[in-house]
């Protein structure tokens, strides 16, 4: 099919990390869409009549919702700039797709981290600013029954400016010679950025719709995260610290946030990996550590 007949997807926040994999992912997972990227440079959407008129003008077929503002301590410094970006702008996206596909990438941090393997149908208590927008962002969505959202956890990637994902943070601290502080008592189910946008397109292009979760198959301690990631992150010897969240200070950050991905599973073409397992397949590989293998 010409790529100008194909439908066209938007995806928000493409400067960002899981944004960056759907875009260039698209050719091998979607190649029915025409994808296009959107950054904030290219599109400011706390502007409603510039979103407005951008998509009135692009009539985009459907809409991947990445674009927020994710770090919690940028959140709790500047409440009213979360709801603007994690909730204001999403409800008028929202508003704008209502009668086509629309899938929003959420967060974990809606839970408080007092249970663990939260599924679906599990109560939301967040306990910082980013989780409680990410939640009412999610209550908007999901009274139009042909919307979506994906709750992820913590993504592994590379990004254009390598300043997105965790792995990022770290490497960038070790190597201007700080130690990282890992709790042991603090838990993840990481996922490779790969993975997530390869989820995500099999869901749009399977036309589902609701409330899922995603993350990885293992529970892992921070602590054990930054072990497992040793032999790929040479800058990471001696540079980190065992340490426990009963010493945290600053943004509320849960305990755990583990995702079980029974539902998600059942609709996928692939099995869900751990991050040991997906590091232990990848050794002698030389493309991106992170990105889903061209089968």
């Amino acid at each position: 099919m010409p790529s100008e007949r194909k439908p066209l997807v938007w995806i928000t926040g493409a400067g960002g990390l899981i944004g960056r994999y759907l875009l260039q992912s698209a050719p091998r997972w979607a190649s029915d869409y025409r994808a296009q990227g959107l950054t904030r440079a290219e599109l400011d959407l706390t502007n409603p009549s510039a979103l407005a008129a951008a998509f009135e003008r692009q009539q985009p077929d459907v809409v991947i919702h990445c674009a927020a503002l994710s770090r919690t301590k940028d959140c709790e410094r500047d409440p009213d700039a979360a709801r603007r970006i994690n909730v204001d702008a999403t409800a008028q996206l929202a508003d704008l797709a209502r009668d086509r596909p629309f899938l929003f990438v959420s967060s974990a941090e809606v839970f408080d981290g007092g249970k663990g393997w939260y599924d679906e149908a599990d109560a939301p208590a967040p306990i910082n600013v980013y989780g409680a927008t990410k939640l009412a962002a999610e209550r908007i969505i999901l009274q139009n029954v042909g919307h979506t959202v994906v709750r992820i956890v913590l993504t592994a990637g590379t990004s254009l400016l390598h300043d997105r994902s965790f792995v990022e943070d770290m490497c960038r601290a070790a190597r201007a010679g700080s130690f990282l502080t890992l709790y042991a008592d603090e838990f993840r189910c990481p996922l490779p950025a790969g993975v997530i946008a390869r989820a995500i397109w099999e869901l749009i292009c399977g036309g589902r719709t609701g409330l899922y979760h995603l993350g990885g198959r293992e529970r892992l301690s921070r602590w054990e995260i930054g072990q497992l990631l040793l032999e790929w992150f040479p800058e990471l010897q001696g540079r980190l610290v065992k340490g426990s969240s009963r010493d945290h200070t600053g943004a509320p950050r849960p305990a755990d946030l583990s995702l079980s991905t029974t539902k998600i599973q059942h609709v996928l073409s692939f099995p869900i990996p751990g991050m040991q397992s997906w590091l232990g397949e990848r050794r002698g590989r030389g493309d991106d550590l992170w990105d889903y293998p061209v089968p």
